[in-house]
């Protein structure tokens, strides 16, 4: 085989793979998240500019899961509050939060609104994880800000749109 015969061969694998993706990224259904009126939520951070950083990173969260949504089904989130894991101690240096396993475990009550297919569901919960520190994070997730409320809104999410 001829290293152009061959060369052909990576690139048409490659732009098959590529297609491949491209067709599952079209494939997604639509996933839009609210935050209504975060600055009474229970615990994201102190002041607005850790508010507005910890509001953006849970969108990204919510984005992530909406790429998993099937086709033809459109999901609405309002985020009511949010309670974080763990607790920032009094005097504590910007970003500490001390995780104990108590009562600190991660909280986030939602609204939510699916419809799929003209069927529309519509409910209200709260979502929480109260053992987040008895099943450890591994590989690069556990480095990740908001690490557990990622796990939680994961499983969360699982459950609720992508089980049978």
């Amino acid at each position: 085989m001829s290293h152009s015969h061959a060369f052909r061969r990576a690139a048409l694998g490659a732009a098959l793979a590529l297609a491949a993706l491209a067709g599952n990224a079209h494939a997604a259904g639509v996933l839009t998240v609210n935050f209504v009126e975060p600055e009474h939520y229970s615990d994201v951070g102190f002041g607005s500019v850790e508010r507005e950083r910890t509001t953006a990173r849970l969108a990204a969260i919510f984005k992530d899961l909406g790429r998993r949504l099937p086709d033809g089904q459109t999901l609405k989130v309002d985020v009511l509050d949010v309670d974080l894991a763990g607790r920032v101690p009094p005097n504590a240096v910007h970003d500490t939060r001390v995780l104990t396993g108590g009562a600190d475990w991660p909280r986030i009550k939602l609204r939510y609104s699916l419809d799929a297919g003209g069927t529309v569901q519509t409910r209200e919960e709260t979502v929480s994880d109260m053992s987040y520190l008895q099943t450890p994070i591994l590989g690069s997730r556990a480095d990740e800000p908001l690490a557990y409320e990622r796990r939680m809104l994961e499983r969360w999410f699982e459950e609720r749109f992508l089980t049978p």
